[in-house]
């Protein structure tokens, strides 16, 4: 008699309870499923407008303040739901990358993205990979720097470090600036001029925990600022910050910053001031001092993707420099030929893609690494705006 034929795709040998236990603990998932994109959107009201979120009740925030309260909320959410790095998942891949335009497929890490959609009534922060951020549209990623919170103990031993004459290891100044950059291109409006931007850095970089912010008039000549309030306007009429006096290049001016998330950074004040000093430096240099505010905005950027190598080429997609520079992306090339007149590019090209651009800078070494002992970093007790070494 034959022995019974065993099933298709089966060895013969039987599994034992044992072995079938382990399988199905195996199995388990004990990890809690955490939700990593969160959505508020702004519907108008009788007299104003209604804060919606898919999790949360309904809220009224005021008009000028609502996407600034916007922002804050998702904020909350993204605190909440903290989960490591290596546990996130691309959400918009996860959604059948319906966001953005088709592009060559997810790839690089996951980052948490900032998007605002209908004119910004609707923002939107998710998980999503390197590549399907770049392809979104209005999107920018949301720096660790502003999202994390510095616990009390943390706080206290940055002041101690600082009083024994180290400071705490992290980022350099460029890589603050750039991911301040990324985060203002979706916290503005899209077509907030190169003038409000510079000015929106400053005011982030120096703020207290309060949100308070003095610009003195040392540091608006420094960075040569037109003398006309109109940046300051758009800020205040986008309900990113608020002031009762306006801005002079003889007195200077105090705001008060009403983005929440930007005000929540975990770098110390002192941290910040010396990537704002950075800005400073850079604008000062002589290749572009003498530019118009949108050439010496993209050159900043610029400089904040150079890598510490020297020698080794930067590069961006075209798109992600437009976006920071509140510029259509065919006016980047005139741009870049006018720095790379100037020298202070002593090269760009397109690469291998024709999204993406590679470049040079003949001053490599000036702008890169903590340098915090230049005199550019003291402009502030210069300006009448002294740190406060126990500030945070």
């Amino acid at each position: 008699m034959l022995p019974p034929t065993p099933p298709p795709h089966s060895t013969g040998r039987s599994i034992s309870p044992r072995t079938r236990r382990k399988t199905n603990q195996m199995r388990l998932c004990t990890t809690p499923l955490v939700r990593r994109i969160w959505t508020v959107e702004l519907r108008p009201d009788h007299g104003g407008s209604m804060l919606h979120c898919l999790q949360c009740s309904p809220s009224a925030p005021s008009v000028r303040t609502a996407p600034s309260q916007a922002l804050t909320h998702l904020a909350g959410h993204a605190r909440h739901d903290f989960l490591p790095r290596h546990l996130r998942t691309c959400q918009c891949h996860s959604h059948g990358c319906r966001w953005h335009p088709r592009h060559r497929g997810c790839s690089g890490p996951v980052l948490l993205v900032l998007t605002r959609e209908r004119g910004g009534r609707l923002w939107r922060l998710a998980d999503t990979c390197a590549a399907c951020a770049a392809a979104t549209a209005h999107a920018a990623v949301v720096p660790d720097t502003v999202l994390a919170t510095a616990s009390p103990a943390e706080s206290v031993k940055r002041i101690r470090q600082r009083r024994r004459g180290r400071t705490p290891h992290g980022p350099s100044e460029q890589v603050r600036v750039r991911e301040m950059l990324s985060y203002l291109a979706a916290a503005l409006p899209a077509r907030t001029s190169a003038t409000a931007r510079l000015l929106a850095l400053q005011c982030a970089l120096r703020s207290t925990v309060a949100g308070d912010v003095t610009i003195p008039a040392g540091l608006i000549r420094g960075m040569r600022l037109p003398s006309e309030p109109s940046a300051f306007t758009e800020l205040e009429a986008a309900g990113w910050l608020r002031s009762p006096t306006r801005p002079t290049q003889r007195a200077g001016f105090s705001v008060e910053l009403l983005d929440t998330a930007v005000r929540m950074q975990a770098p110390t004040r002192a941290d910040r001031a010396r990537a704002a000093n950075w800005i400073l430096r850079t604008c000062q240099m002589s290749e572009i001092r003498q530019l118009g505010t949108s050439p010496r905005l993209l050159a900043l950027a610029l400089a904040a993707h150079l890598p510490d190598e020297p020698g080794a080429p930067a590069s961006a997609e075209q798109e992600v420099l437009a976006r920071m520079c509140g510029l259509p992306p065919q006016e980047l090339i005139p741009l870049l030929d006018t720095l790379a007149a100037t020298h202070f590019l002593r090269s760009w090209a397109h690469g291998a893609v024709p999204e993406d651009l590679h470049w040079e800078l003949d001053r490599h070494n000036h702008l890169t690494g903590n340098r915090s002992s230049l005199e550019s970093d003291r402009v502030t007790s210069h300006t009448g705006q002294a740190e406060d070494p126990g500030a945070e």
